[in-house]
């Protein structure tokens, strides 16, 4: 489903903004993925929707012109959801901010001795 990417395994950090979450309809394909990319001890900087929404849909681009692409599958995860998925994952928030109406999580693998407890 993914194409290869160079040095996976060894990214210090994944960005996911600008509602990149939602690509593909699936975030927790995606963060799957992003686990993959990431080096043991990366972080994975998601930007989530700053309501408390977990939706899935189809979306389109639309030209100033009004002329619309094709449809493609799209998701939108509030804080709330994307916790509920990262623990499903192994991850735990190792940070949280915001910026205005901007919402961020820095999603980290949980240390294995912690996860037992």
């Amino acid at each position: 489903m993914f194409d290869r990417l160079p040095a996976e395994g060894g990214w210090r950090t994944v960005l996911l903004i600008d509602g990149n979450i939602g690509i593909g309809g699936d975030p927790r394909a995606l963060l799957a993925r992003c686990i993959q990319l990431a080096a043991p001890t990366g972080l994975l900087l998601v930007e989530v929707d700053p309501d408390d929404v977990e939706e899935r849909c189809t979306a389109r681009f639309e030209d100033i012109h009004g002329h619309a692409g094709p449809r493609f599958p799209w998701a939108r995860l509030g804080a709330p959801a994307l916790h509920r998925v990262a623990e499903d994952l192994a991850l735990s928030v190792a940070d949280r901010w915001r910026y205005g109406r901007r919402r961020f999580l820095a999603l980290a693998r949980q240390d294995p001795a912690s996860a037992r407890r």
